[in-house]
């Protein structure tokens, strides 16, 4: 099993056939025979999973098993203990309500400088908040924040399962056994 704290601005593959081309996986990966187990979106960073193992594979990424993935997430905005509860609640989007999920405030986390930095304005306060989901529903965390009323500005994986980013920088990543 390989853990990667995947970079913004990197697709979840290992091969990018648009031009120009992208950063992919491959830039970073040269271990040969793992593939990706689930996604983080191209403007997504942190923690992605990767195996050679068909079965672990789809324990991780198969909606049927609901692995819990955490996320944090820093928003436009000053989050409140009641946006928190409606996020724990579940949110309606236009694909369904999400399934219950942990949101908690979280201070910013002592984190790596994002390449290129987040967009600021100088009236809008920005917060942090920590999101488990068990879902995985396409930009779900991005789509729930938006939908309470707080955009999603940077997005990171810090855990699925068991599983955390540790103290690995951008790019760097970590073969374990199972």
């Amino acid at each position: 099993m390989v853990l990667l704290n995947k970079p913004f601005d990197v697709l979840c593959q290992f091969t990018d056939n648009s031009t120009p081309t992208r950063k992919t996986l491959a830039d970073f990966i040269t271990l040969p025979g793992v593939y990706a187990a689930g996604r983080l979106d191209l403007d997504s960073e942190g923690l992605l999973l990767l195996t050679n193992c068909g079965k672990t594979q789809h324990l991780i990424s198969d909606p049927k098993h609901k692995m819990a993935k955490t996320y944090w997430v820093q928003v436009e905005g000053n989050i409140t203990d009641a946006v928190l509860h409606q996020l724990s609640s579940g949110v309606q989007l236009n694909d369904g309500l999400t399934s219950p999920a942990i949101a908690q405030h979280l201070n910013a986390p002592d984190i790596w400088q994002r390449q290129p930095p987040i967009r600021e304005r100088a009236n809008i306060p920005t917060s942090w908040l920590s999101l488990t989901i068990t879902e995985g529903r396409n930009r779900q965390v991005r789509r729930m924040t938006a939908a309470v009323g707080f955009p999603t500005l940077r997005l990171i994986r810090s855990q699925i399962g068991d599983w955390t980013l540790g103290d690995l920088a951008p790019g760097q990543y970590n073969v374990i056994s199972l």
